[in-house]
């Protein structure tokens, strides 16, 4: 199977499609759907929008990036990464700020797509992911302090930075709800026990209880606690076509937020790719799936919905319950309009301490604490810098200076790794009178002078190149150079420095084995054609004879 093509992989299962996998992924859909309505519910108010918009999402996003995906059992729609960075944007530039940053980041997606980009998310660190996702876990959980503890803030309050909340969380505490905080605390119990109990607990989601429970205790009980209808208009009409208001102006200020997306959502969506291939033993098309997240995301903008990317955790339940084809993804989408349609006027009674529960497990699952522990106790310290600066941006500040920064601070610590191993090193010259069990010494004269250098030469080690010194008797001077894997322009740069003192001194240059890209560097830039092509050879032993002769 060729996993570059921009085949949707729709179309490769239908070949061999039967009825008995129909089944299975018919069975696999349905099950999936009840696992997403609560969790799209609870994200799209996470995210600062309607409930209904959250299905939108799963419904429009999750049917597109079915039909026209890379992976066969990849489940999309909304996800908690996008949850603070959502509710930002919804605050600061509107629903209609979000749509056109959620438009742009899906011509990006497919744009990458088609560029055939997506092998290069390769190149984003593990330290940069964990950190990122674990610091959207902690603002999830801070966002959903408020909710939980049943607290009031007053008219007028600013909670839109993750320290805005924190601080209101404090200011207002004395607003505390004992009773929401009950309801809260026992769907959280519900939600840790529920996956425990034998034959049911894996086949009925946790979210579902919890929420049935939940609505029991505040109905049944007559208790005080926010329900999701007394701060939300709840709507059960279908998701409606929406033509964005495009200018150049709206175009310039949701660039930046759009651009955040598309990385985020190409980032854990080929994530979520990547784990399903281990569960399956199959292997995703990277380029077809970038291209159907961003269908996928521009379809969910223009119907009303939010950005969606690949969940790992739904796409999990998937294959556990035998989807193998994108047909059980469509039925999800499918088994959510009927939801829509049915039931969405009872999620008005859902409480708001089991939003909060729900979006604390959903945090918990993806903030990879385990991983997170282990990443500092085993990494480099260099890793170590990266992984937590990451984390501690995201939490303060906000995921684009996150990456932004992590990405600079891991080049700046890869080359400085690098540079670090490149070595110019003269050889000893030892008489073997002294050494006699030295039987690898070579007879080198006395007017020749051997460097050898170890490790690509480029701009963070070009000045050990400088470490080179010249014997007021010598004649040549030979650079063994067959550990350089690569050359770039600037220690280019500091060997014509060393060549422009070599000539000086009349000191002739011999370069030993040299590799294939330094090769080309230097004969592009005439540095081959300066020197000699004759003094170019492929052994130091040849090198050494050479010399010899130039005496």
């Amino acid at each position: 199977m060729n996993n570059n093509k921009l085949i949707p992989m729709f179309f490769t299962s239908m070949k061999d499609y039967s009825r008995n996998q129909f089944v299975k992924d018919l069975i696999s859909g349905i099950i999936v759907a009840i696992i997403a309505l609560p969790l799209s519910i609870a994200l799209a108010l996470a995210s600062g929008v309607g409930p209904e918009e959250g299905l939108y999402t799963a419904i429009i996003a999750g049917f597109l990036i079915s039909l026209f995906g890379g992976s066969q059992v990849q489940i999309a729609g909304p996800t908690a990464a996008f949850a603070t960075i959502v509710a930002g944007i919804v605050a600061s530039d509107g629903k209609s700020g979000l749509m056109m940053a959620t438009i742009i980041a899906g011509v990006l997606l497919v744009l990458m797509g088609v560029f055939r980009m997506g092998s290069l998310i390769r190149f984003i660190p593990y330290t940069i992911t964990t950190g990122f996702t674990a610091g959207i876990a902690v603002t999830i959980i801070i966002g959903q302090l408020k909710d939980f503890f049943g607290l009031v803030y007053p008219q007028g309050t600013v909670a839109i930075e993750t320290s805005d909340k924190v601080l209101a969380v404090i200011r207002n505490f004395s607003t505390f709800n004992l009773q929401a905080f009950l309801v809260g605390l026992v769907g959280l119990i519900v939600l840790i026990l529920w996956p425990m109990i034998p034959k049911i607990g894996d086949k009925i989601p946790g979210s579902l209880i919890a929420v049935i429970v939940g609505i029991g205790m505040v109905k049944g009980l007559g208790m005080q606690v926010n329900t999701i209808g007394n701060l939300y208009t709840i709507s059960n009409k279908l998701p409606s076509f929406q033509m964005p208001a495009f200018s150049l102006g709206a175009l310039r200020s949701a660039a930046s937020n759009g651009f955040t997306i598309a990385i985020l959502a190409a980032v854990e969506s080929l994530l979520s790719c990547v784990v399903a291939d281990g569960m399956i033993n199959s292997h995703h098309r990277s380029d077809m799936e970038l291209v159907a997240q961003g269908i996928g995301n521009v379809g969910s903008a223009l119907f009303g919905g939010i950005p969606a990317t690949g969940a790992i955790a739904r796409t999990a339940a998937n294959i556990k319950n035998g989807g193998r084809t994108p047909v059980a993804g469509m039925v999800h989408a499918a088994v959510l309009v009927l939801v829509l349609v049915v039931l969405m006027p009872y999620a008005s009674l859902i409480p708001m301490p089991i939003i909060a529960a729900i979006l604390f497990i959903v945090a918990y699952n993806m903030c990879g604490i385990k991983t997170f522990v282990h990443l500092c106790k085993t990494s480099p310290k260099s890793d170590i810098v990266t992984l937590v600066t990451t984390f501690l941006l995201t939490v303060c500040f906000d995921l684009v200076i996150a990456i932004a920064v992590g990405m600079i601070l891991s080049c700046l610590l890869l080359m400085k790794r690098m540079a670090d191993e490149t070595s110019v090193v003269s050889w000893e010259y030892i008489d073997p009178k002294d050494d006699p069990d030295r039987l690898e010494l070579r007879a080198i004269p006395k007017h020749v002078r051997v460097y050898e250098i170890n490790g690509p030469m480029f701009f963070g080690a070009a000045d050990s190149i400088a470490e080179i010194s010249l014997k007021d008797f010598t004649k040549v001077l030979v650079i063994r150079m067959r550990a350089v894997p690569a050359l770039d322009a600037t220690a280019l740069h500091a060997l014509e420095a060393l060549y422009a003192e070599c000539k000086k001194k009349k000191v002739k240059m011999i370069f030993s084995h040299v590799n294939e890209q330094p090769m080309r560097t230097l004969e592009k830039a005439g540095f081959v054609e300066k020197i000699g092509a004759e003094y170019f050879v492929s052994h130091i032993d040849d090198a050494l004879e050479l010399a010899e002769k130039l005496n």
